[in-house]
């Protein structure tokens, strides 16, 4: 009876043993503090991107293209005409832009470049990595198709109108047919 006890317990230990590293392997990665997903004028080409390299505000490095796994309504709005994630999962595209490690400093200059948490609010996005270029600490590089988890930035605090705008896949402040965005330096 006891060699069937134990051998009935080592049975149900083992089981979820492997429950567990299933249920683990079938998560992203843990989110990296200092990954920043950027979509919009912080992007290469942008208007606000030598923002992200001015090393009295800390340093960030590129990392990653990739998009959003879920689907967000990217939009252009406001007197400023300012690209805006809303934070509604399932609406609008799957979002393309950038992955950036950055240090503790730029994090926080980030933070108040983006007015969080009044207009953005910092949240974790799952992304599937397109092209991973930059450095991975020791870890494994992940491989296009993979998805990581990083901070981004994303509102909840909108006008009624903005989720019946148009969205967009990816930010372009120089593209066609698209209003032009106004630097903060010629704001009133």
């Amino acid at each position: 009876m006891k060699a069937l006890t134990a051998t009935l317990m080592f049975s149900v230990i083992l089981f979820v043993i492997i429950l567990i590293i299933a249920l683990l392997a079938s998560f992203p990665s843990a989110i990296h503090k200092n990954h920043i997903f950027v979509y919009g004028t912080l992007k290469m080409g942008q208007p606000n991107h030598y923002r992200m390299f001015r090393q009295v505000e800390g340093k960030a490095e590129f990392l990653s293209w990739a998009r959003t796994v879920e689907r967000y309504p990217l939009v252009i709005a406001g007197d400023y005409n300012i690209p805006f994630l809303l934070n509604i999962p399932g609406q609008g595209q799957r979002v393309r832009g950038e992955i950036y490690r950055v240090d503790e400093r730029m994090l926080e200059y980030l933070d108040a470049f983006e007015s969080v948490p009044t207009m953005y609010q910092r949240t974790r996005l799952k992304l599937e990595v397109e092209e991973w270029v930059g450095p991975t600490d020791g870890e494994e590089t992940p491989l296009p198709g993979s998805v990581v988890e990083v901070f981004g930035y994303s509102t909840t605090t909108y006008k009624p109108d903005w989720p019946s705008l148009p969205t967009y896949e990816s930010y372009d402040a120089y593209g066609f047919n698209v209003p032009e965005y106004v630097i903060r330096e010629l704001r009133d």
